[in-house]
């Protein structure tokens, strides 16, 4: 089976571009990060799901002693959090959050809830059984997210209807066809459904096939921040926020400073900060900050929702390298997200004028998949920074001159599942359980090297104008 056309080679290609000036430029890649400092800079939620934000804490206003400080309030934070505590509660676990819980990615995504890793997704590793324990360990952890939503007494409007890949091309079909075969063989439920099948489920009739999951879904992403905020703080996790960390002294105790002149010293730290996490140093090659782009509608009448034929409501992706996803939520509005990705210059912010042409796109987008949404706009369209490693493989594990910091990173579109699995990790590496996780290939794993700036920059426009010419 061929490699499937995606990110992962576009991001591959952007990094060759670069690497390849690096070459005649090794100095200036080695000292980038002294001459181009990331800004430690956070861009507001303006998402929809952000109405939904759960209530902030106070920010951190006195220096703290804990066992573990965890940084980042998004789902990999919380369900660490969460975990360590549910593990150890004899531990004192501190959260630090730069804004508000949620106000990164988990809570401005796309909202599929995807089993597997990216990287393992349509396309099997080298040991299909080593696939089907990673497929099961993230089936597994939907349940987990549908038992704490009961528990904490939160709706976070988890719907498991499954979850498509539709495919654009003969060539896709060929491939999804061989993989479903071969996976089916590993013991994973996944199917594959003709063209018919798919135009039934969704509404139109442009995709080829599809790749379906039954085993994935659709969220409410800040509802679900909610819930894990809420295990959390029940479990005895003290979170603050809107409290920034400046910088880490790593040591067997190490210090964490913050922009309010106040610090945490723990033995042990964890860095959940997803595509913010080269800020503070580190991961800084390991990982390529990218801007993704995400459109709501009001809510469609029920002549809308009955002239569209959506009745599955399961949510889809596409199989081209500028993916589009869509999903359906309970009071019927489509959301939709995806398409070429940016990349500013040093992990920079967004720019205005590049999104308006990104909304634009997915506007037409939506209108050539369900012509009778056409004069539809959008209520809410938003942006914001998300974590792709060059193979799209994540990694989670420890790091640091002392082996006391742990980490989880990498997710690459599939976050709302898989961090609150690597969540779970962290607890356990952490408390010195890391036994059960050695089969996994995600665990310590080294992720492919992506060179500084200006090279990486040179390299992600090179590479997106590239699949923009060639249309892949």
């Amino acid at each position: 089976m061929q490699e499937r056309p995606s990110r992962r080679s576009f991001l591959k290609k952007a990094a060759l571009a670069g690497s390849g000036v690096v070459l005649g430029a090794a100095g200036l890649n080695e000292l980038s990060p002294k001459i181009w400092p990331e800004p430690i800079v956070f861009e507001p939620n303006q998402s929809y799901w952000a109405k939904s934000q759960p209530p902030q804490n106070p920010p951190l206003a006195e220096d703290l002693t804990a066992d573990v400080v965890v940084l980042g309030g998004g789902f990999t934070g919380l369900s660490s959090a969460y975990f360590m505590r549910t593990l150890s509660p004899q531990k004192r676990v501190v959260l630090l959050e730069a804004k508000g819980c949620g106000n990164g990615a988990s809570g401005r995504n796309g909202a599929m809830v995807l089993n597997l890793t990216d990287d393992r997704y349509m396309q099997l590793g080298p040991d299909p059984a080593v696939d089907k324990r990673i497929y099961d360990l993230t089936a597994r952890n939907i349940q987990t997210l549908s038992k704490l939503s009961a528990i904490t007494g939160i709706d976070c409007e988890l719907e498991t209807n499954g979850a498509l890949q539709v495919l654009n091309t003969s060539d896709d079909v060929r491939d999804a066809q061989l993989y479903v075969q071969a996976a089916r063989s590993a013991g994973m439920p996944v199917e594959f459904w003709n063209k018919q099948e798919v135009a039934s489920a969704i509404g139109t009739g442009l995709y080829e096939g599809a790749f379906f999951d039954p085993n994935g879904g659709h969220i409410h992403p800040m509802k679900l921040v909610q819930v894990w905020k809420a295990a959390a703080q029940s479990a005895g996790a003290e979170i603050y926020e809107n409290t920034v960390v400046t910088h880490i002294e790593e040591g067997p105790q190490n210090l964490v400073h913050t922009m309010n002149g106040v610090s945490v010293k723990a033995k042990s730290l964890v860095l959940a900060t997803n595509a913010f996490t080269s800020r503070l140093g580190y991961f800084r090659n390991s990982i390529v900050p990218v801007h993704e782009y995400v459109a709501m509608t009001p809510p469609l009448s029920d002549q809308q929702v009955a002239q569209i034929g959506w009745p599955r409501r399961a949510p889809f992706n596409d199989s081209r390298t500028e993916v589009i996803y869509l999903g359906f939520t309970r009071d019927n509005r489509i959301h939709i997200g995806g398409g070429s990705p940016s990349y500013f210059f040093n992990n920079g912010v967004g720019d205005p004028n590049e999104s308006a042409r990104h909304y634009g796109y997915l506007q037409r987008e939506l209108v050539r998949l369900y012509p009778a949404l056409e004069g539809v706009e959008f209520e809410a369209m938003w942006s914001g920074i998300v974590d792709w490693s060059l193979n799209e493989a994540p990694s989670v594990g420890r790091t640091g001159k002392y082996n006391n910091i742990f980490y989880g990173l990498g997710y690459s579109g599939h976050g709302v599942n898989l961090t609150s699995v690597f969540g779970r990790i962290i607890a356990d590496l952490e408390a010195g359980r890391e036994q059960a996780w050695k089969p996994f290939p995600f665990l310590n794993a080294s992720l492919d090297y992506i060179p500084n700036e200006p090279f990486r920059w040179l390299g992600a426009k090179t590479g997106l104008a590239w699949y923009r010419l060639t249309g892949t």
